[in-house]
C-alpha cells in the first residue's frame, strides 16, 4: 500500500544527487525529460522503473510550467534532482513560484463513465499510484517536491 500522508520526515540522499536547472517553460520540460530518460538509461535503471520516473516528471512538469508562477507573474525557474534513497529512488522537482503544496491536495473521484467525468486534478492519483512516497517544503523560496520510488539497492 503506498503512504501518502503529508508530514513525512524528508527523506536522506544516500550520497550526493544528480541536478539539472532546465529553466523554464515548455523548452524546459523537454530538455528536464531527456535529461531523466539519460540518467535513467545511464544507471540501468529497469524499465518500469524509468517509466514511472517518466511520467510523474512529464505530469508534475507539465503542471509547474502552465500554473506556477513568480510574484511578477513569470513563469517559474524548474530544477530537478534525481538520487539514491534508502531503499529507493529519489526525484525531486523544485520552482521558485508561488507557494503551493501538492501533497495536501486530494484527487478527484472517478467518474462513473467518461460522460461523468471531468478533468483534471487526475495527474494527481498517477503519480501517488507509481510513487511510495511524496514529501513537500518550502525552502530558500522553493517549492520541493520529492517523489520517492521503491528501488532495492
Amino acid at each position: 500500500m503506498t503512504v501518502h500522508a503529508p508530514r513525512h520526515p524528508w527523506p536522506d540522499w544516500q550520497g550526493e544527487p544528480a541536478q539539472f536547472a532546465p529553466g523554464r517553460g515548455a523548452q524546459a520540460v523537454q530538455a528536464a525529460i531527456d535529461w531523466l530518460e539519460s540518467l535513467c538509461g545511464q544507471w540501468t535503471l529497469p524499465g518500469k522503473l524509468a517509466l514511472a520516473i517518466g511520467l510523474c516528471a512529464d505530469e508534475l512538469l507539465a503542471n509547474v510550467t502552465s500554473h506556477a508562477r513568480r510574484p511578477d507573474g513569470s513563469a517559474a525557474e524548474i530544477g530537478l534532482r534525481l538520487g539514491k534513497l534508502a531503499g529507493g529512488i529519489g526525484l525531486l522537482v523544485s520552482d521558485d513560484g508561488a507557494v503551493f503544496d501538492l501533497t495536501a491536495q486530494e484527487s478527484p473521484e472517478l467518474a462513473a463513465s467518461l460522460d461523468d467525468a471531468v478533468p483534471g486534478g487526475h495527474g494527481l492519483r498517477l503519480i501517488r499510484h507509481y510513487t511510495r512516497a511524496m514529501h513537500y517544503r518550502r525552502e530558500a523560496g522553493r517549492n520541493q517536491l520529492l517523489l520517492e520510488f521503491d528501488y532495492p539497492s
